[in-house]
């Protein structure tokens, strides 16, 4: 009442506009997920592999299983990113209707994101990893990259190379990107990031650091040197994806243990550098940097060899198990 005695009808209705186009942006700041989820790709088992998209019902409990409670919807976490709003109302709807459950006992959890357009890593993210090495804290971010194919599942085999003996372990935050962009604003970032996952950035040290004229991409994109999962938590189910606790195990023991509050680059300075020099699309993956504690800078310097067990860990997340082959 207050607002029709002070305002035109033409003004009420500017001022409506006005509101309005801001509680989108508001939204959109806020992240484009619009209510918490854990999102996954999985296999039944005995279903020949083919690839589904669900959304657990909370973490290490069932899922319910996307395109059987709806057809129309793609097999893969990437189409469903692709489909923006459609694809995330659908998964919500699903969600809450508790149909068409997947016994957790009987598929096969798969990294959240398989084939993405890239595979995006940053390198000396973190303040005590460059203390760690005695390396100044960088003034731009260090971006490198891995092949899409380097991607394996939460609880896949890591495959020992024979042309490496210096194989070792970087537990580290991932994002996913959810929708397209190009030169994207820094305030304007967080909009366009789809979720959270873990990863471990497995490293050939010895191509890393000694071969190949010290690039790093040979080292980095051996098979299986990506494992991903075991979600992809929609970032407003994360309250703060910067002050999370995050931890490596060996076999059972710590060797890794931090807090992304170390990050240099946090995600939206991230989003807004890579987007100046590449288009970023729905399902790219980036790897943010990883704490102290690699094996490469213990001293001695200690590798992976086969048998070993190595356990990624993100609070909130979730955590990654993977063997040495």
């Amino acid at each position: 009442v207050l607002l029709q005695m002070r305002f035109a009808p033409h003004s009420l209705s500017i001022l409506k506009t006005f509101i309005s186009r801001r509680s989108i942006a508001v939204a959109q700041r806020r992240g484009l997920s619009g209510a918490a989820m854990r999102l996954v790709q999985f296999c039944r088992h005995g279903d020949g592999g083919g690839i589904r998209v669900g959304v657990e019902q909370g973490e290490g409990l069932d899922v319910v299983d996307l395109k059987a409670f709806d057809p129309s919807m793609p097999s893969t976490l990437r189409g469903l990113l692709e489909l923006g709003d459609k694809g995330r109302e659908c998964a919500q709807r699903a969600l809450a209707s508790c149909q068409c459950k997947v016994n957790r006992e009987h598929i096969q959890l798969l990294s959240p994101i398989l084939a993405p357009e890239k595979v995006v890593c940053v390198g000396m993210n973190y303040r005590d990893h460059c203390t760690e090495q005695n390396a100044p804290i960088p003034k731009e971010p260090i971006i490198f990259s891995k092949f899409p194919s380097a991607i394996t599942g939460p609880y896949d085999d890591i495959i020992l190379p024979s042309e490496s003996q210096e194989v070792d372990w970087e537990v580290e935050l991932a994002f996913v990107i959810g929708r397209k962009g190009k030169d994207i604003k820094e305030e304007d970032a967080l909009s366009y990031v789809a979720g959270f996952t873990v990863a471990n950035d497995v490293s050939a040290r010895d191509w890393q650091m000694k071969r190949n004229g010290k690039q790093w991409l040979l080292g980095k994109t051996f098979d299986s040197f990506c494992p991903l999962g075991p979600a992809l938590v929609t970032s407003d189910a994360v309250k703060d994806p910067h002050n999370l606790g995050i931890r490596c195990l060996v076999n059972g023991d710590v060797v890794q243990s931090s807090c992304t509050d170390q990050m240099i680059f946090k995600t939206a300075e991230l989003v807004s550098w890579v987007s100046k020099f590449v288009t970023l699309t729905p399902g790219d993956v980036f790897l943010t940097g990883t704490p102290p504690g690699v094996g490469v800078f213990r001293k001695p310097p200690v590798f992976l060899k086969k048998g070993d067990v190595v356990e990624c860990q993100i609070d909130q997340l979730g955590s990654i198990i993977n063997r040495v082959i």
